[in-house]
């Protein structure tokens, strides 16, 4: 059995990896939609993917989780 920090940087690193899917199919469904560069849709999409990819990036340097 993996020992519970294992488990809890795996759940880390998936759970950003779908938040970062999330803003990329945010962004890009506003965008199908006719949405501009500065509607709610696009923003949040842009939000959902900086939070999702800086988190990945802050577990594979080693920070805290």
């Amino acid at each position: 059995m993996p020992a519970p920090r294992e488990i809890h940087r795996s759940s880390i690193r998936l759970l950003s990896t779908v938040m970062a899917a999330i803003g990329v199919a945010l962004v890009v469904r506003t965008l199908a939609a006719g949405g501009g560069p500065l509607s709610t849709g696009v923003l949040l999409g842009l939000l959902f993917l900086a939070a999702g990819i800086g988190r990945l990036l802050l577990l594979r340097r080693g920070g805290r989780s």
